[in-house]
């Protein structure tokens, strides 16, 4: 079992892009220091409460300020770009930073449709078409192909697939990769998922049998009232999102019921049910289920939390009650 860390980079009301990226970088070395194994960020646009657009630009920021630590996305939204690129930026990333460096993809725009357009990107609706593209841009050299990815040819940088849905998982399963499902927002059809991914995958060049990351919610504190409290952020943040109101990661609240509705409340509940809330033996018990009821192969943790502080020490929490579930983290 290996424990890693997925950070959006958020930028909390009262604060500003430029200290949430010195934020990620200040998260990632604490990761690192930690003993997680990777360090994620995803792509989002158009997304005032998260900073982490350019996502080839800040995995490369953030592997300048780590050692040891595995930077990388989760994920490039390969629809918004040409493979080509993608392979180039990263097999540039990979000289660089040598065997430290991941990416996942996904097939979701990461943005609404005038987003999609913007980017310039419409009318582009082959994933597994792209996917295969970018495979072969970053495996063996091919000295006759009209086009190679110079840097990355030859790079082999490890992929996964990212998905909320069963498209993803039967994808990952055809070209024998590793799967990452986005259980910590969109755990609806996470079983079933799960059950195809093992089910029906393909042994290949990259992977001889599944390999299957769960991601999770951790809000940690030193009691279970305070972990409640700092969860309220991405209750408030998901409540937004169904009404289609963007902000920045707003403020923990006393009484969340007061602000959206114990209705509203219920439902966001459901969105963020694969999550780990309280103090540390709650949290740990938590973990314990999930891991106990999916299997996985490792867990992906994410901390969207208002206060830094609060987050180092919700990710240092998370760090503490997985050792003690899991040998692999010590």
């Amino acid at each position: 079992m290996q424990y890693s860390v997925l950070d959006l980079a958020p930028v909390p009301d009262g604060s500003d892009v430029a200290q949430a990226l010195k934020n990620t970088t200040d998260l990632a070395q604490h990761a690192e220091n930690l003993g997680f194994h990777r360090y994620w960020m995803a792509e989002h646009h158009n997304m005032p409460g998260i900073a982490s657009a350019a996502t080839s630009v800040l995995i490369g920021h953030v592997a300048a300020h780590t050692k040891t630590i595995r930077v990388g996305a989760g994920g490039i939204m390969l629809p918004n770009h040409a493979p080509l690129a993608i392979a180039e930026q990263f097999g540039t990333l990979q000289a660089l930073y040598g065997d430290r460096i991941d990416l996942g993809l996904g097939r979701a725009p990461g943005g609404d449709q005038a987003v999609y357009h913007a980017l310039r990107r419409a009318g582009s609706d082959d994933f597994p078409g792209d996917v295969a593209e970018l495979m072969g841009y970053l495996g063996a050299p091919r000295d006759g192909a009209p086009v190679r990815a110079l840097p990355g040819e030859g790079s082999f940088v490890p992929l996964w697939i990212l998905g909320s849905s069963l498209y993803g998982a039967q994808l990952a399963a055809h070209f024998g990769l590793p799967y990452a499902f986005a259980s910590h927002f969109a755990p609806d059809a996470l079983e079933q998922a799960v059950d195809i991914y093992r089910r029906t995958f393909r042994p290949s060049e990259h992977l001889a049998a599944p390999k299957f990351m769960l991601a999770a919610n951790v809000f940690a504190a030193d009691t279970d009232a305070e972990g409640a409290y700092l969860r309220t952020s991405m209750q408030q943040a998901f409540a937004r999102m169904r009404t289609g109101t963007r902000g920045k990661l707003p403020r923990p609240v006393d009484n969340i019921d007061a602000v959206i509705g114990a209705g509203v409340r219920r439902s966001v509940d459901l969105m963020l049910r694969v999550s780990a809330t309280g103090g540390r033996d709650k949290v740990r018990q938590e973990l314990r289920d999930l891991i106990d009821r999916y299997a996985p192969d490792e867990v992906i943790l994410t901390s969207q939390i208002h206060d830094h502080a609060a987050r180092k020490h919700s990710i240092a929490i998370a760090a503490e009650v997985t050792e003690s579930l899991s040998p692999a983290m010590a």
